[in-house]
């Protein structure tokens, strides 16, 4: 993994300072691709500028877009910060771990360092789409941080760890795109509810588990075509079972 390789999306930032400050942060450690998902309008305003100083160009340069699916529709790993610890998320990096995870991944491989709203962070849906999680072990009496002061520390950790010789690929496989992921997700999503294994009332509660399972996994192209053929399958059945019944019932009907 390299710097070139890595993309850090802020999704919603609600001021230009931080926004600025992020544009310098980066900078500092190296990055220079940046996202923005809806950010706020001022976001290239003077304030901006003041505190990316050098960093202008890379603030000016950001890449807009309305959604996070959207702006991760390229990557191949999504690593989004949180201290939300649903049971969905039982397996958290710190900023070290993650940048030793990070740092052994192969160079063709897009990864996304996503951060959410000053406030409230990302939400579960944007957290879903992320196949891993980091969380900085900062005290309880006040926990949350500044938004450029958390991205220091974690591309500190990454540029620090894609910086040393010692590195071996571990991660040396082609990923599928996040976009590959999520048309598979809707498609085990429709299957699954089709043969009533998935409560279409509320299909995201056992789907979350089955994101889990194939994001520890880092599924393939291969992959993700494998189980699409699966749910293609499946699918195919149930229709031919229910043309079955269907037919069978007008059977009993002409008898009687």
């Amino acid at each position: 993994m390299t710097h070139e390789n890595i993309i850090v999306i802020l999704v919603e930032p609600q001021g230009p300072i931080n926004i600025g400050s992020v544009c310098r942060v980066m900078m500092n450690f190296g990055f220079n691709k940046l996202r923005l998902v809806n950010p706020c309008r001022s976001y290239k305003s003077l304030l901006a500028r003041k505190m990316a100083l050098s960093a202008q160009e890379m603030l000016i340069n950001a890449q807009i877009f309305n959604t996070l699916s959207d702006a991760l529709r390229d990557c191949h790993v999504a690593f989004g910060t949180t201290r939300r610890f649903g049971k969905y998320r039982s397996q958290f990096f710190t900023p070290h771990a993650a940048s030793k995870a990070i740092a052994q991944i192969d160079n063709n491989t897009q990864c996304a360092l996503v951060l959410g709203r000053e406030d409230n962070g990302l939400t579960a849906d944007e957290l879903s789409l992320c196949q891993h999680f980091i969380t900085i072990p900062t005290d309880d009496a006040f926990a949350s941080m500044n938004l450029s002061h958390a991205l220091a520390i974690l591309i500190y950790e990454i540029s620090n760890s894609i910086n040393k010789s010692d590195n071996q690929l571990l991660y040396n496989k082609s990923y599928a795109t996040i976009e590959s992921l999520e048309q598979m997700y809707c498609h085990i999503k429709r299957a699954l509810c089709d043969i009533e294994f998935l409560d279409p009332q509320n299909p995201e509660h056992l789907l979350r588990a089955f994101r889990t399972i194939f994001g520890k996994a880092g599924l393939s192209e291969r992959d993700v075509r494998i189980i699409r053929g699966l749910m293609s399958k499946i699918e195919w059945v149930n229709s031919q079972r229910a043309t079955q019944s269907v037919k069978s019932e007008g059977e009993l009907c002409s008898k009687s």
